[in-house]
């Protein structure tokens, strides 16, 4: 399950743990700036290490990645949320979470079932378009995507309650430099 912050992943970590093992992967170089990058990915690391669920990270440089990202949303700066630029980012992160999966399956077959991703559970992300590109890239990869909603049946209310009671860093903006509130 590609996880982008500790509070949409502690919400829809509930949501599947009955069903599921879950195994979490962070790679997220649209999250600006670096400081903002790292301090999501230390309170998703404090989350799984005060769950004990198990998480990979994404073995990047983040000045690297940002900079490929940047040339994937170019001309779609000024998109709105849930605009064009956002389903670029959606399938960038879907894309290595995939990859990683299938790389996993290689070495021992059926680690992954499927993959995912908890984007959905955000009122500003649009869970048709994330299924959308996650179904395809599923038939490139061979590993099945986990369809999900995880906003409904009160997904993000219940997630902000989870985050809130275990006290996790909650940001104000999805990450990237265009999402954010002062525009950048």
């Amino acid at each position: 399950m590609h996880a982008c912050c500790a509070p949409c992943t502690a919400g829809v970590y509930y949501q599947l743990i009955d069903e599921f093992d879950v195994t979490l992967f962070w790679y997220n170089p649209n999250i600006f700036p670096k400081v903002e990058h790292d301090r999501r990915l230390n309170e998703l690391l404090n989350f799984c290490d005060s769950q004990n669920i198990r998480a990979f990270i994404g073995d990047y440089d983040w000045s690297e990645e940002h900079a490929f990202w940047l040339e994937s949303v170019k001309g779609l700066e000024k998109e709105p949320e849930k605009g064009k630029r956002c389903g670029i980012c959606y399938k960038v992160r879907l894309e290595a979470t995939a990859a990683i999966a299938a790389q996993a399956n290689d070495h021992h077959p059926k680690t992954f079932d499927y993959f995912g991703a908890e984007l959905s559970i955000s009122p500003h992300k649009d869970a048709e378009v994330i299924n959308r590109i996650g179904k395809k890239i599923a038939e490139d990869s061979g590993i099945k995507y986990y369809l999900a909603d995880f906003k409904k049946n009160d997904g993000y209310k219940k997630g902000c309650q989870i985050s809130k009671e275990l006290k996790l860093y909650r940001q104000n903006y999805c990450g990237c430099e265009f999402s954010q509130p002062s525009g950048k």
